[in-house]
């Protein structure tokens, strides 16, 4: 488990902006030692923010596209194109503009796919593709995530993991069908805990006064269970990224002495 870091910016645009840079510089890094590099997206206003900064960053193409393996951390269990989907989002924010390849991106079965309204045979599926890219040295039943980007939402959830839901308190699986969710859509498939912290970092993004309470309640000792979001962390690093209004509930003693 690694030590949470916050890094407040002055506000959503900005965060934004030094998070894709950030990511960039963690893509080429990974490349530049391995050959390639893996990470998981999130959905959301922040998330895609952080996409759309990508898209238009000066470094886009320091990356090397085909090389790159992308995940999804959760997804709305709809139909395939459908607006609301993470992966329809991240299209339309950055993926259509670069030269991924097909191959290594790996969105989340629809609803009308291959299992049809089976939200838990689409779950089951998800893992077993995760199953099948993780090496013998990953020692786990996931690949060895470069970077996991997590939104928070008002109520500490992160990925499709609600409090007090019963997917929260999954430790087995590493992909599970969720039904019920308070936020629609209800049914959505989501990575576990332990599939999340399997990465090697882990970046949780907050921006807007309506995160200030969240990002309170989970960077101050509350329990996964209740707070989902204090459960999300990386095997070597888990950043908080923050713009002022998300970390305006902070207590001092979490707050950075200074950040941009």
């Amino acid at each position: 488990m690694s030590t949470p870091q916050v890094v407040v910016h002055r506000d959503k645009a900005v965060m934004a902006e030094a998070a894709a840079a950030r990511l960039i510089t963690k893509i080429v890094d990974a490349q530049s030692a391995r050959g390639s590099a893996s990470v998981v997206l999130t959905g959301g206003r922040n998330g895609n923010g952080l996409l759309a900064a990508l898209a238009t960053s000066p470094a886009r193409d320091a990356v090397d596209w085909p090389r790159l393996d992308l995940w999804w951390g959760d997804e709305r269990f709809l139909p395939e194109g459908h607006p609301d989907r993470n992966i329809t989002q991240a299209r339309e924010a950055l993926l259509d503009a670069v030269p991924l390849d097909p191959k290594r991106v790996h969105p989340m079965p629809p609803s009308d796919g291959p299992y049809g309204a089976d939200v838990e045979a689409a779950a089951e599926a998800y893992a077993t593709e995760l199953a099948t890219a993780a090496r013998p040295e990953n020692h786990a039943s996931v690949p060895r995530f470069d970077v996991l980007l997590l939104g928070v939402g008002p109520d500490t959830h992160v990925a499709s993991l609600f409090p007090e839901m019963p997917a929260v308190r999954e430790t087995e699986r590493t992909v599970v069908g969720v039904r019920g969710a308070p936020k629609p859509p209800p049914t959505r498939t989501s990575l576990t805990l332990p599939a999340i912290r399997s990465a090697n970092e882990v970046w949780l993004l907050a921006a807007g006064e309506d995160k200030a309470k969240a990002a309170a309640i989970a960077l101050s000792g509350a329990g996964e269970v209740q707070a989902p979001a204090a459960g999300a962390y990386g095997r070597r690093r888990t950043l908080w990224l923050l713009d002022a209004a998300a970390a305006s509930q902070l207590p001092r003693g979490l707050y950075p002495p200074s950040s941009p």
